[in-house]
């Protein structure tokens, strides 16, 4: 079940990030209010599930958890960025 989560999150991190919210209690342990994953599934989705997982294993945001956390915020960023990049060849 774990290993399928974590496919199913590399691919579609929004429709992982639902699953999560109505299948368990991740995000209530893991963030104090709901704002802050509403945030996440807007604009920053692989990051919110980053550290939701840092959360969940009762570990701080140090050696491979900060690594984890700076790669889902490149992901994240470089989403953002291929998709203005491609905006630009359309407007052209």
């Amino acid at each position: 079940m774990g290993c399928c989560l974590l496919i199913g999150a590399l691919m579609a991190p929004r429709i992982a990030m639902i699953l999560i919210l109505l299948l368990t209690d991740w995000f209530t342990v893991a963030y104090e209010t709901m704002i802050w994953p509403v945030l996440g599934f807007l604009f920053m989705p692989y990051t919110t599930l980053a550290y939701m997982a840092v959360q969940l294993h009762g570990a701080t945001l140090s050696g491979w958890w900060l690594a984890l956390f700076i790669l889902a915020i490149v992901f994240d960023v470089g989403g953002h960025g291929s998709g203005a990049a491609r905006r630009k060849r359309r407007a052209r």
